[in-house]
C-alpha cells in the first residue's frame, strides 16, 4: 500500500480533530505530502471513521492512484498550497470560533503574542464556493507567509511541516479566535502593535 504510514496517520489525526471539537460530522479534510504523492481523507467520511485503505492516494495533478474512495473536495486547495508553501501537511477545520471570526473580520488581530507562531495577525481568505479553484487561490494569497489562515463563512486551514505540526497550528488558531471573541463581549480587546510583535520575534530569536 502506498504511503501506509502516512495514511495511518491521517487516521489518527482525523480522530484527533473530532475529539478536540475541530470538526463535526463529515466536515474538514486534511492531506499529507510524500515527495510527488498526496494521501488525503475521502469526501463525504467523518474524519474519526478514517482507514488506511479508504484515505486516496494522489499524484501532484490530483488523479488518484490508490484508494477506495473519492478524495476530499477540497482536493484542488490542497494541491495549490503544497505547491506555493513547501508544507508537507495541511489540516483544514470548521471549528466553531474559527467561523465565528470569519464571518465577521477580515483578518484575526493580534490579540495575544502567540499569534506570531503562526506568522502574525491571520488573514480571512475571501468567500468562494468550497472545492473551487477560486477558493484555493484565494487561500493560497492569505497563506502567504503564515501558517494558518480563516476562510470567511467557512473555517480555517493550516500547513506544517508534518501533521502533527498542522494538527497544532490549527489549535492554536482556534484557541486565538476563541480568545478575541470573549475579550470582545466584555470590552474594545487592546491589539499588540507592530512593535510590540517585533519584540516577541527578537525575544524569541535571542532564545
Amino acid at each position: 500500500m502506498r504511503l501506509a504510514r502516512e495514511r495511518e496517520r491521517l487516521c489518527d489525526i482525523g480522530r484527533r480533530m473530532v475529539e478536540t471539537g475541530l470538526v463535526l460530522g463529515t466536515s474538514g479534510n486534511i492531506s499529507v505530502r510524500d515527495g510527488d504523492l498526496v494521501a488525503v481523507s475521502p469526501g463525504g467520511v467523518a474524519l474519526d471513521r478514517l482507514t488506511p485503505e479508504s484515505c486516496p492516494v494522489l499524484d501532484m495533478s490530483g488523479q488518484v492512484l490508490e484508494g477506495g474512495s473519492k478524495p476530499s473536495s477540497e482536493v484542488p486547495m490542497h494541491l495549490a498550497l503544497y505547491e506555493s508553501t513547501g508544507a508537507a501537511a495541511i489540516v483544514h477545520t470548521h471549528s466553531q470560533n474559527a467561523v465565528v471570526v470569519s464571518a465577521t473580520m477580515s483578518e484575526l488581530p493580534a490579540i495575544h503574542y502567540n499569534v506570531m507562531l503562526l506568522g502574525g495577525p491571520v488573514r480571512v481568505a475571501p468567500y468562494a464556493t468550497y472545492g473551487t479553484p477560486e477558493l484555493a487561490g484565494n487561500v493560497r494569497a492569505a497563506l502567504e507567509g503564515r501558517l494558518a489562515a480563516l476562510m470567511a463563512n467557512h473555517g480555517a486551514v493550516a500547513v506544517g511541516a508534518d501533521l502533527e505540526q498542522a494538527l497544532e497550528a490549527a489549535r492554536l488558531l482556534e484557541w486565538l479566535c476563541a480568545v478575541y471573541i470573549q475579550a470582545r463581549t466584555i470590552g474594545e480587546p487592546r491589539i499588540l502593535s507592530e512593535a510590540e510583535l517585533a519584540a516577541v520575534v527578537e525575544r524569541a530569536v535571542r532564545g
